[in-house]
């Protein structure tokens, strides 16, 4: 399904954000990561295609794709503690938010909008990649982790609804995956995927997202004008 006619559009008061692919393009700085921590251990780097192909499901998913299939579980968990420590010094170097991204979550809010942060990395890169490229800008953030089950599971995105003080039907999420289509179907909101991403804007319509975009300006005309 997809909504060509603005006018048509339905109006949801509460965006909710996945992060990389989606906010920030963080893929130049996760190719350095990930491979200054396989070459910790000796073991070979991966292309940028490669850990392109690996991402969105978080650190964990990310490690265990990126290490040869034969590495020993230990090994790989220690692959795993070198990236989160190297995250913490070097990992937003390369990160920026995607065009027009900024400026659309601040004309949403100024229609009145209530918007969120739900990602599967890991809570504490969530919240140093938030406050350092989107500082100020939303009213709750969430990344994986004890309390927060990774996307589809549909917790976390219910969470972050309840902690916004409003409610599915009144809500969109916005990612670049299927994961992310799924995450709003599990938890009944509305889907808007975006093609800028990690994943093509025909991978977002084969998930049957309710619309996909190219650009970011265009989420407003899901939000009311109370200026109007």
């Amino acid at each position: 399904m997809s909504h060509t006619d603005a006018a048509a559009r339905p109006l949801f008061d509460t965006f909710i954000f996945d992060l990389d692919g989606t906010l920030l393009d963080t893929l130049p700085d996760l190719v350095v990561l990930t491979n200054t921590s396989l070459e910790a251990f000796g073991l070979p780097p991966r292309t940028t295609d490669e850990i392109h192909s690996f991402v969105g499901n978080g650190a964990k998913a990310l490690i265990y794709q990126a290490v040869p299939e034969d590495t020993d579980a230990q090994i790989t968990e220690q692959v795993m503690q070198r990236w989160k420590d190297l995250y913490s010094t070097v990992g937003n170097q390369l990160t920026k938010p995607y065009p027009h991204i900024v400026e659309t979550i601040r004309d949403l809010k100024r229609r009145g909008v209530k918007v969120g942060v739900l990602s599967n990395k890991f809570d504490a890169g969530v919240q140093a990649a938030v406050d350092e490229y989107l500082p100020g800008l939303f009213d709750v953030s969430h990344g994986e982790s004890d309390e927060i089950p990774r996307k589809p599971n549909p917790a976390g995105l219910l969470r972050s609804i309840g902690e916004l003080g409003s409610d599915p039907q009144r809500t969109v999420y916005i990612g670049d995956s299927p994961g992310d289509i799924r995450t709003a179907r599990n938890a009944g909101t509305y889907a808007i995927g975006v093609g800028w991403g990690y994943h093509t804007a025909d991978e977002l319509r084969e998930a049957d997202a309710d619309a996909v975009i190219m650009d970011a300006r265009e989420l407003v005309s899901w939000a009311p004008d109370v200026r109007e």
